[in-house]
């Protein structure tokens, strides 16, 4: 086989644009100047449902949710807020929209972090009594422009694409807040398309290379629309070196967007979280109910902290060896499956016990590094 000359292979990864970027802290979580990419989540529940909100950020929590964002609508909510963020386990952002009131007072109640959009929280005054009111709690603001939601004035210019609309709207907002000696900024700029979602990310990037960026595909729609839409954006995004910190949003249970957010980082090869079960499709070779055991592993390994990879291969195509690849691996035959371990073979497992089996090396194996 001849191959083309010049580069054969694609870049691999690249940290200069995240590294690029300044930190700034939400809570204990760092953001930027090549920092860990950071999992964000927001809650469903009503802020002033104080145990209903916990109870949220807990499972968030226990699901790897690093920042978590709830939204403070009006003042009755802000009682509630600050409950919230005195118990709770992560940084708590507050998401307003409106009314700059109320940021002025989550900043005073115990917000990590203070989500505002210039489209609609009104006049310059307005924002500059926000960063004041973020200043004097040394917490940072995160700038979030969504096409949904554009200034006006800058919604109905013909001369602009949608993404230049964004670029425009989010890099002239960062502009001001740093004209007021305000540095401490975090900045996203969403859209539901990912042809624009790419487009305005790549320009803020190269606009604004020193802001860290979140990233993300909003109203992307449900778990398996908004799974591809949020992982093709995300994932082009994050493999060119742009986006520190992010969120997949789903219209589903926000736990879920955790899930599918250290998936995706744990395919890139940036984090891993949770064990990677590597499976094949399954063909007429197959002797054993594969898809079955590789649903039921992959059920019991999203209790597993530990980012193993976990083989359950169908038949002797590629079996043994994906099997030898991974720290822990089955290869089925007739009615049973031959056990390996970092390339050794372990012994033979019958089909029924197939999973009991794998999952009890897996035990074994996180035992003995924790």
């Amino acid at each position: 086989m001849n191959l083309p000359k010049g580069r054969r292979f694609p870049h691999p990864p690249t940290e200069d644009a995240r590294r690029a970027t300044h930190q700034v802290r939400v809570g204990s979580v760092a953001v930027g100047a090549g920092a860990p990419i950071s999992v964000q989540s927001m809650c469903t529940t009503k802020t002033d449902d104080v145990s209903a909100t916990l109870s949220q950020i807990a499972l968030l929590a226990r699901e790897g949710c690093e920042i978590v964002r709830v939204a403070v609508p009006n003042a009755r909510s802000l009682d509630g807020f600050a409950a919230v963020c005195e118990a709770s386990p992560l940084p708590v952002v507050a998401d307003i929209h409106f009314d700059y009131r109320l940021a002025v007072e989550a900043a005073r109640r115990g917000a990590a972090a203070l989500r505002i959009n210039p489209g609609n929280i009104g006049s310059l005054d307005r924002v500059d009594a926000v960063i004041d009111a973020a200043g004097e709690a040394h917490i940072p603001i995160r700038i979030g422009v969504n096409a949904g939601s554009l200034d006006p004035a800058v919604d109905g210019r013909d001369d602009l694409t949608l993404s230049e609309k964004l670029v425009y709207s989010a890099a002239s907002f960062v502009r001001h807040v740093e004209g007021r000696g305000f540095h401490d900024v975090v900045l996203s700029a969403k859209a539901h398309s990912v042809p624009v979602t790419l487009a305005t990310y790549r320009a803020l990037s190269r606009e604004l290379p020193h802001v860290p960026l979140h990233v993300g595909v909003t109203e992307a729609g449900g778990l398996r629309q908004g799974t591809v839409k949020n992982c093709v954006a995300v994932g082009v995004l994050l493999e060119e070196g742009i986006g520190d910190t992010m969120r997949l949003s789903l219209t589903a249970d926000p736990v879920e967007e955790v899930r599918v957010a250290w998936d995706l980082l744990g395919a890139l090869g940036l984090r891993r979280l949770h064990p990677e079960l590597v499976s094949c499709p399954t063909c007429g070779r197959c002797q054993v109910d594969l898809i079955g055991i590789a649903d039921e592993v992959q059920r019991r390994l999203q209790e597993v902290d530990a980012p193993l990879s976990v083989a359950v291969m169908g038949c002797v195509v590629n079996g043994p060896g994906e099997a030898r690849d991974a720290d822990l691996g089955i290869a089925c035959g007739l009615g049973q499956g031959v056990l390996f371990e970092n390339g050794r073979r372990v012994r033979n497992v019958p089909e029924e016990r197939i999973v009991d089996e794998l999952m009890n090396e897996v035990a074994k194996r996180v035992a003995g590094t924790s």
